[in-house]
């Protein structure tokens, strides 16, 4: 094919992830006010479920109220015009982006795929299930975890007691979505170490050698996503930490495999 076609052929694919995300936009504009009031709006109630849990276990391990969050004290306003109906847009817009993420993935992975040979498509099999699998959880845990810590900790924070918190909805929101966003693709770490580990440019030795300087800049990237304190960057460091263990096995496993084929040549 030639340039033009393949791009006639991309514009295609994309047309159709287009109208996909188009669709679950519909869907999420449908039940809007569920999704505005009970998901988007959840970290900041007092009752949401990641506050309750978390307080509920600290009582039943003996540690009083530790890990209770402190109750939210929090108004927001629309400063502009149009500013409401650029949230619902900016809503609808990523809520149908992230409802129809498998069949987008799918459609990006149809293009790509004729122009892998016989033995890669055999490596990559079940590719389209992992990846959104693990953008999924990627978007649970910044949801549940990451955002309700960074909400608790800049509702309650105060420089004086005469400067009250009055976000605006816009940027509540935006901070929402960066952080669930965010979350589903760092959870892609171990499927990008898998296929860079496929075609040589990784491999578990490597990444033994860079891991305490991986661990140090995990460490430093959730510092920055969550709030302030030694309790919120160990919850959020702890899952990419695993995920980046979870990468050198998958490396080690490739290079077993790759090892055995190349005794087999010979």
């Amino acid at each position: 094919m030639s340039f033009i076609e393949h791009l006639d052929v991309l514009r295609g694919h994309l047309f159709k992830s287009a109208l996909a995300v188009a669709i679950g936009a519909i869907v999420i504009a449908i039940y809007n006010k569920f999704i505005v009031q009970r998901i988007l709006m959840g970290p900041t109630h007092a009752d949401f479920w990641t506050y309750r849990t978390l307080c509920e276990l600290s009582q039943k391990w003996g540690l009083g109220n530790k890990l209770c969050m402190a109750e939210i004290h929090l108004k927001m306003q629309s400063n502009v015009v149009s500013g409401q109906f650029d949230t619902y847009f900016n809503i609808i817009l990523i809520g149908g982006f992230i409802v129809a993420f498998p069949y987008v993935f799918w459609q990006f992975w149809r293009f790509t795929k004729p122009a892998l040979k016989e033995k890669e498509l055999r490596n990559t099999r079940g590719v389209i299930f992992w990846v959104s699998l693990l953008f999924f959880l990627g978007v649970l845990f910044g949801y549940f975890i990451i955002a309700p810590y960074t909400i608790s900790f800049f509702a309650n924070f105060q420089l004086d007691s005469n400067i009250e918190n009055i976000w605006t909805i816009g940027s509540y929101f935006t901070a929402i979505a960066q952080i669930v966003l965010g979350a589903g693709l760092a959870f892609q770490l171990p499927l990008a170490m898998y296929f860079l580990a496929k075609i040589g440019v990784v491999s578990a030795g490597y990444l033994r050698r860079v891991r305490k300087y991986a661990i140090l800049i995990i460490v430093i990237v959730a510092s920055i996503i969550t709030p302030p304190d030694m309790l919120s960057t160990i919850v959020a460091s702890v899952p990419l930490i695993l995920l980046y263990e979870i990468s050198i096995l998958l490396c080690v496993k490739v290079e077993k495999k790759q090892a055995r084929e190349e005794a087999q040549w010979d």
